[in-house]
């Protein structure tokens, strides 16, 4: 039986633990750059014990960037911008990771704490795509890609994967939920076509397989490549697990190594049931029925709590997000709660706890 802080090994990367740092958007960058910000930041949770540290949601393209102010890997100066934050990560022994993204309709909109409004273009913004022209929410209805420009969406994953490459990430993660441009495809809320992407389960699902297809073709065998997935809409008629199990079945004979298991993000009148672990049971759903490792997230915040999601192998990792904000040092501290004797950084050692649980 593994714990929370056994290590995890996936393709040639062994993870130290299984408590991960979920990608969360800073909303920080310039030019798609990631700055000292980034570094601070990615290093410190890396500092606090995390077993992967996963950079936020960035752009495969300029027009996939959520807002005017996320990270990207478009280009070489990216690539060189993120190279020396992936070092540091690294050498304090944590895995790097990057999730590849392209926001679609949710694109040019400002960051969270401006609330959900569109970004024009007189701000810097730009005219968002999708499958279908439906707007989500306040945003304005993106236009409409071409059968031709959305079976080139999976090169420009490949060659942002190339990037990841080059700036030494151990993991990438393609971002297929809350939304955003792949989701958009699967949800049939949606995704309204009637090309070879719209349509059946099978024609809706073709974008996110071609794109995993592409990236694993040039991301090294060595490395593993996740998939985040919005396991259910929360809405009747929208994607939901049955799907979810199903396409994960198709991402494991792909290569795909790992689905990342949230929800929701396609309906903005979606009615969650948010709590304590409310996302555990699509991992755990995925793992035994799809029959590949999965990692949970969505308030998980207690060491006992996250521990026992391994131990009882409802999934093979937990990704960590807002409780790290709050505390940086959460994976260190959990350690010592659940009584694992894990090392510590030689600068924290006289904060370390003399006694644990």
């Amino acid at each position: 039986m593994s714990g929370l802080f056994d290590p995890l090994k996936i393709r040639g990367c062994t993870f130290r633990n299984r408590a991960w740092v979920s990608p969360m958007c800073q909303y920080s960058a310039e030019d798609g750059l990631p700055n000292s910000w980034h570094l601070v930041q990615l290093g410190k949770l890396a500092v606090g014990g995390a077993g992967l540290v996963m950079a936020e949601a960035t752009a495969v393209v300029p027009t996939g960037l959520i807002s005017p102010y996320d990270t990207g890997i478009w280009n070489d100066a990216q690539v060189d911008a993120w190279s020396g934050i992936v070092e540091f990560i690294k050498e304090q022994g944590a895995a790097a990771g990057v999730q590849l993204g392209h926001a679609g309709r949710k694109a040019s909109t400002s960051p969270t704490w401006d609330g959900t409004r569109f970004v024009e273009e007189a701000d810097g913004g730009w005219e968002p795509v999708g499958p279908s022209a439906i707007g989500f929410g306040p945003l304005p209805s993106p236009r409409a890609l071409s059968t031709e420009e959305t079976a080139a969406v999976p090169g420009h994953f490949a060659e942002a994967a190339v990037r990841a490459d080059r700036a030494g990430f151990d993991v990438v993660e393609i971002h297929a939920a809350h939304g955003y441009l792949i989701h958009q495809y699967l949800s049939p809320l949606s995704n309204l076509r009637e090309d070879r992407y719209g349509g059946s389960f099978d024609n809706r699902v073709r974008l996110l397989l071609e794109v995993a297809e592409a990236v694993r073709q040039v991301w090294p065998d060595e490395k593993p490549l996740f998939v985040r997935v919005s396991a259910t809409d929360w809405v009747e008629r929208g994607w939901d697990v049955e799907e979810t199990v199903l396409a994960a079945q198709l991402l494991r004979e792909r290569g795909v190594d790992l689905i990342d298991c949230s929800s929701g993000g396609a309906a903005p009148d979606a009615r969650i049931p948010v709590g304590p672990g409310y996302q555990v049971e699509f991992a755990d759903r995925v793992r035994r029925d799809a029959r590949v490792a999965t990692a949970a997230v969505g308030m998980i915040t207690e060491a006992e709590q996250a521990n026992e999601v391994i131990a009882a192998g409802r999934a093979d990792a937990v990704f960590i997000a807002r409780e790290l904000l709050r505390q940086p040092n959460w994976p260190l501290l959990a350690a010592s709660e659940l009584g694992v004797p894990i090392d510590w950084p030689l600068q924290f050692r006289t904060a370390r706890p003399r006694s644990v649980k």
